[in-house]
C-alpha cells in the first residue's frame, strides 16, 4: 500500500476508510462543495464514473469548504445535496481541508507528489486574480474541483485545474491512459 492509500479518512457516512480501500482502481480525487460556480461539475464528475466504473475508476469527493464559504453544509446536508441535485453514485467523504494549517494529510501527500496542476491555460486562474483571489503557495489547491488521479498502483500520476471538465479531453486521455 502506498504512503496516499494508507491516509485514514471517513466517508460522508463518518465510517472509517482509506483510498486503499479501492487500491487496484484507478482513482479521481476531487475536492468538492455545493455552492460554488463550478458544481455543475458533479454531473459530469458522475456521468464519467457512471461510463468508466466497469472498467477499474473510482471518482471521490472530498467536500471541502476553503474557498469562498462554498462547502458550508454538515456532511448530511452535502449528502443529500450531491443525491437530490446530481443523483451522485461514487463514493464521497466527510468534508476535510484541502489547504492551509489544518489541511489533511490526504491532500499533503497528494500535492507532495503532484505540485503543479495540469490546464490548457492559464484564464482559471488569471480570473481568480482578478478578484484578488491568489494562492498562498504555487502548490496550493487553486480552487474546488482541482482533480489529482491516482493510479491502479496508488501513485498519484496526474494533477488537473479546477475548470478542467470531467468530458476534457486532457483529463479523459490521462483516465483512459491509467486504465
Amino acid at each position: 500500500m502506498t504512503a496516499v492509500d494508507s491516509i485514514p479518512v471517513a466517508k460522508l457516512d463518518g465510517s472509517p476508510s482509506s483510498l486503499g480501500e479501492w487500491a487496484g482502481k484507478v482513482r479521481l480525487v476531487v475536492n468538492v462543495a455545493s455552492k460554488c460556480g463550478l458544481t455543475p461539475q458533479y454531473e459530469g464528475l458522475e456521468k464519467l464514473y457512471t461510463d468508466y466504473k466497469d472498467k477499474g475508476l473510482t471518482v471521490m469527493g472530498f467536500p471541502a469548504n476553503n474557498f469562498g464559504a462554498q462547502e458550508p453544509g454538515s456532511n448530511a446536508e452535502i449528502a443529500t445535496f450531491c443525491s437530490t441535485h446530481y443523483g451522485v453514485s461514487f463514493p464521497m467523504f466527510a468534508k476535510i481541508s484541502v489547504k492551509g494549517e489544518d489541511q489533511h494529510p490526504l491532500y499533503k501527500a497528494l500535492i507532495a507528489a503532484q505540485p503543479k496542476a495540469a490546464a490548457k491555460d492559464n484564464s482559471f486562474k488569471e480570473r481568480l486574480a482578478g478578484y484578488g483571489i491568489k494562492p498562498d503557495n504555487d502548490t496550493d489547491v487553486l480552487w474546488n474541483f482541482e482533480k489529482f488521479l491516482v493510479g491502479r498502483d496508488g501513485k498519484v500520476i496526474g494533477r488537473f485545474a479546477p475548470d478542467t471538465a470531467a468530458d476534457d479531453t486532457l483529463l479523459k486521455d490521462a483516465i483512459e491512459k491509467a486504465l
